[in-house]
């Protein structure tokens, strides 16, 4: 049966990840700690510059503790992109947090300077998809599976978008992140980022790893995976998508690696009759 490691993105913070990292990577600890120059998990749900290293170093951590598991696919979640890269061999852990750093501070720098959020629109996904055609001014961020849409834009885009989604029976969510991110507000972040990918060396993986914002494998070379990261800072997740290329491809059973239980049932919503669960530690089922 072929598995598919799934590393979450920026969210998925637990209050328990400081200890996962301490157990199984501590070297991965004292350098974020020296990177940030403060206590990320401490501080995960202050800000985007904190979160995405202490998420990036626990999925790490927890794919360590779990014995390295042999898997036939890798994906990340946005952020996880840099996780899943980081199992698959096609770049060192130390490099995927030192990256984490960059990514999440440049993009809180971006949001600030473009005020605005992030919406989940939770049922339908027809009407979902109505309901932001319009609304306009906002864009779809995250394409998470048939029952969740997220969208991002500035807040007044964001009310009418909650309007129109009411009108049409469709709930809403507003996600506690400090910009519209996978949008064209985070555009200043991609030169600075593309630099930073520059100075990591970055091989061709092993083995498949899925890009979330194509829906499809990473490039075989360390040039193309350096642009998809920079671009993908701008371009909706497409997660659901990722999914179904997974199982189309062979995956039968996917296992999430990290904080949290998201992706898994992301998993569960998108594909029928699949086997998908967190990551066993110790049975590594």
């Amino acid at each position: 049966m072929s598995t598919a490691l799934l590393f979450p993105g920026q969210g998925s913070q637990t209050a328990d990840m400081r200890q996962a990292v301490e157990r199984h990577a501590p070297d991965l600890l004292e350098l974020v700690l020296e990177q940030v120059g403060a206590d990320p998990f401490e501080l995960a749900d202050e800000g985007t510059a904190y979160a995405q290293p202490a998420i990036v170093c626990a999925s790490l951590a927890m794919w360590e503790g779990a014995g390295r598991p042999d898997a036939a696919f890798f994906a990340g979640h946005s952020l996880g992109e840099l996780s899943a890269l980081a199992a698959a061999g096609a770049l060192s852990p130390s490099d995927a947090v030192r990256l984490a750093v960059v990514r999440g501070s440049l993009m809180q720098e971006a949001g600030g300077r473009a005020p605005g959020g992030m919406m989940a629109l939770l049922g339908d996904g027809h009407e979902a998809r109505a309901a932001v055609a319009a609304a306009g001014d906002v864009s779809i961020a995250n394409d998470n599976g048939p029952t969740q849409l997220v969208v991002a834009g500035p807040s007044a885009a964001l009310d009418h978008t909650a309007a129109e989604a009411k009108a049409r029976g469709v709930r809403t969510m507003r996600l506690a992140v400090s910009g519209a991110f996978h949008s064209p507000a985070i555009r200043p972040a991609v030169a600075p980022y593309r630099k930073a990918l520059e100075r990591v060396e970055i091989h061709a993986p092993g083995l498949p790893v899925f890009s979330s914002s194509t829906a499809s494998p990473f490039g075989a070379r360390g040039a193309a995976i350096r642009d998809q990261l920079a671009v993908a800072l701008v371009r909706p997740v497409r997660w659901r998508e990722t999914m179904i290329a997974l199982q189309e491809l062979g995956a039968e059973r996917f296992r999430e690696v990290g904080p949290g239980k998201a992706l898994t049932g992301m998993v569960k919503r998108a594909l029928e009759g699949v086997d998908a669960a967190v990551l066993d530690q110790v049975t590594h089922a």
